[in-house]
């Protein structure tokens, strides 16, 4: 008995699409992670960096859930947990490490990359807690409801998980420690500019196929066509 199962076989078993957005999910993960570091003055608002990058994830979140199901969007939302975990602990072990006298940059290193463990550990507890939220409602969504106005999906699941976001990681990274004021003004200029970037990257949802199967939809599909 042979077993007719070749590479090339099971390399189209994830499309390289599939293979694209988990990439780019965990990069801006890491990314929006580094960037909370700084907190900046826009607009009259205190917005940690990485409100910039961090929204793109939801919809990103959603384009994975599309294409590979709901138990492959929380695989990786854990494994990204794991990874900035990984990578915090590593920028410590690389502050720690004693710096070449000519060099002469090991406080500003530390300094910027020594990870701050409250603001880490808020931020990973806001990003599983968050998108696991966006997880079960988009999957409500197009199980329960319709399959139809896929930018619906996306624009319901991120008004509910970004401000659950944004309270858990202001408030978990900066509360008594910043002023009430100051705390809340990160926690506004957080959900302005992620409900900003929401609305541009909608669009985005429609760059993958949807999956068929028991992972993502139970409705009949009768006449309803997907928009």
């Amino acid at each position: 008995m042979s077993t007719n199962f070749s590479n090339s076989n099971a390399v189209n078993l994830i499309p390289t699409s599939a293979i694209v957005v988990v990439s780019v999910y965990i990069a801006a993960q890491l990314l929006s992670d580094i960037g909370s570091l700084k907190i900046a003055w826009v607009a009259g608002f205190s917005v940690d960096a990485g409100t910039f990058i961090y929204p793109l994830t939801f919809t990103i979140r959603d384009l994975i859930h599309k294409q590979l199901g709901k138990t492959a969007a929380r695989t990786v939302i854990f494994l990204a947990a794991v990874i900035n975990l990984f990578m915090v602990v590593f920028f410590q072990f690389a502050a720690w490490l004693p710096q070449d006298p000519s060099w002469g940059m090991g406080k500003e290193f530390a300094t910027i990359l020594g990870p701050v463990w409250r603001i880490v550990i808020a931020s990973i507890i806001a990003e599983v807690i968050s998108e696991l939220i966006d997880t079960e409602i988009y999957h409500f969504w197009v199980s329960r409801i319709t399959r139809k106005y896929q930018w619906a999906r996306v624009l319901t699941s991120n008004a509910v998980s970004i401000p659950v976001d944004s309270l858990i990681f202001c408030w978990g990274a900066f509360g008594f420690t910043l002023p009430n004021s100051v705390v809340w003004s990160i926690f506004f200029a957080n959900v302005i500019v992620k409900g900003l970037v929401t609305m541009v990257s909608l669009p985005g949802i429609y760059l993958v196929k949807e999956k068929e199967g028991p992972d993502v939809a139970r409705q009949p599909k009768t006449s309803e066509h997907v928009e």
